[in-house]
């Protein structure tokens, strides 16, 4: 195999597949980046038999083959190579030279033979979302997955598609991430489950542009991002996600509308007194127009107070404030709506047309003085 393709093209194809390229495992097979030029194109390939990226890149055949080679070391070659046209060329015992300019680097491949390809999956039921579109719902809900595997299906993200709304949903024990989005056409009911990992990976390939489109297609077992020249192709979490509907009660005795800024800075203050690993919980007091926020912690004690409006009865409730921070990151809207029960109840932020939910759990605590 011989082929010649820029710097730029080469290292973004394989910095895009890089992505599935596993940390750890015991088949070295699929710790190598598949070059695939067998064909009239160049096809970058890597698999960690969960999730599977492809990508084609521009470049010229000169004799057609193909070859795996370590993704680690590919990568970091193609990186310090200089700003010219790279040539790839194996032989028939998959010695590679990799030449750009007056840099030349040997290596050793191996045959793409035992090479795990991505499934052929029919492309029958998709939907279509923009880069932005997708790359921001991500945004918004990654963060509430549970990252250990104890209950896979919280380390995954629901997708559920009802005519022309997707609600994405996130949740590990301690909140829900709720975000709906209006789709461009309608479409069949659906709902899946798509690993964390997935989301996460394929947020960091996408452009972000608005006038760019994703295909997302779904079978039993898998899910499908097309875009541009890329295909991700990941596995499906198996199971019933959990019924969210009858946590998400609208009753509430108190509603606080507040600056979201000033909300957000000051619990991202407060939490200079808090060790890493230190479970000390921001205690809010909501009285008439004044929202006082106090933090106790072995380094000191911080208390501020903010201008509200209120609706209900005035509550003490005491919550952890990297739960709050992590939410009120990802709204946009200048003023939100809090509404709460009791102490032990959850919280809930949302917007009027419930274009966002999230829900916090308080936690106990003893009172500040």
């Amino acid at each position: 195999m011989k082929l010649v393709c820029s710097k730029s093209n080469l290292l973004n194809g394989v910095q895009i597949v890089s992505k599935a390229v596993p940390n750890k495992t015991t088949m070295s097979i699929l710790e190598c980046i598949l070059i695939d030029a067998t064909r009239n194109e160049i096809k970058l390939t890597a698999n960690d038999m969960e999730l599977g990226i492809e990508t084609i890149i521009e470049g010229e055949i000169l004799e057609k083959g193909q070859v795996a080679l370590d993704a680690k070391i590919l990568l970091d070659i193609v990186r310090k190579l200089p700003d010219n046209d790279v040539t790839i060329e194996t032989n028939s015992s998959f010695k590679t030279n990799i030449t750009c300019e007056k840099a030349k680097f040997t290596i050793i491949g191996k045959s793409g033979e035992d090479f795990s390809y991505l499934p052929s999956i029919e492309r029958i039921d998709s939907i279509l979302i923009s880069h932005f579109t997708l790359k921001e719902v991500v945004r918004q809900t990654i963060f509430s997955i549970a990252d250990n595997d104890n209950n896979k299906l919280m380390t995954g993200e629901l997708f559920e598609i009802n005519g022309n709304e997707l609600k994405v949903v996130s949740l590990d024990g301690h909140r829900i991430s709720i975000r709906k989005i209006q789709l461009k056409e309608s479409y069949p009911s659906r709902k899946v489950v798509v690993p964390g990992k997935t989301l996460s990976e394929i947020s960091k390939i996408l452009s972000g542009d608005t006038d760019k489109d994703v295909n997302i297609f779904f079978t039993g077992k898998h899910i499908v991002f097309e875009f541009e020249k890329t295909t991700v192709v990941s596995r499906l979490i198996e199971g019933e996600y959990f019924r969210i509907d009858q946590m998400l009660s609208s009753d509430y005795e108190t509603k606080v509308t507040i600056n979201k800024r000033e909300l957000l800075e000051c619990i991202d203050r407060a939490t200079l007194l808090v060790k890493e690993g230190d479970k000390k919980p921001i205690i809010i007091n909501i009285t008439n127009e004044m929202m006082e926020l106090k933090i106790n912690s072995t380094v000191g004690s911080m208390n501020e107070e903010i201008n509200i409006l209120k609706q209900g009865k005035d509550i003490m409730i005491g919550f952890n404030p990297k739960f709050m921070i992590d939410a009120l990151r990802v709204i946009d809207d200048e003023q939100i709506d809090i509404y709460l029960v009791n102490p032990k109840a959850p919280c809930f932020i949302r917007d009027v047309a419930e274009k966002y939910i999230y829900l916090i759990l308080p936690v106990n605590f003893t009172t500040v003085s």
